[in-house]
């Protein structure tokens, strides 16, 4: 399972590899506005991107979810 949301006015992007219900316990930020989610079992679960429109392509922002909040 894999999901993409895209908040194109924080311009931040999240990438989910679990449900989306897995609540993240640690985060590591492994490169400037890459941040790693895991769970309370250190399994990863998300990656967020901090200034998406630099980090992914283009391509994957326009197909990516709106975040609803």
């Amino acid at each position: 399972m894999m999901k993409i949301t895209y908040d194109k006015d924080a311009d931040a992007a999240y990438i989910y590899l679990a449900e989306p219900s897995r609540k993240s316990k640690k985060t590591k930020e492994v490169k400037k506005h890459i941040i790693l989610d895991f769970d309370e079992e250190g399994i990863l679960i998300g990656v967020e991107v901090l200034y998406a429109s630099k980090h992914l392509p283009k391509e994957t922002l326009v197909k990516a979810e709106k975040l609803v909040v």
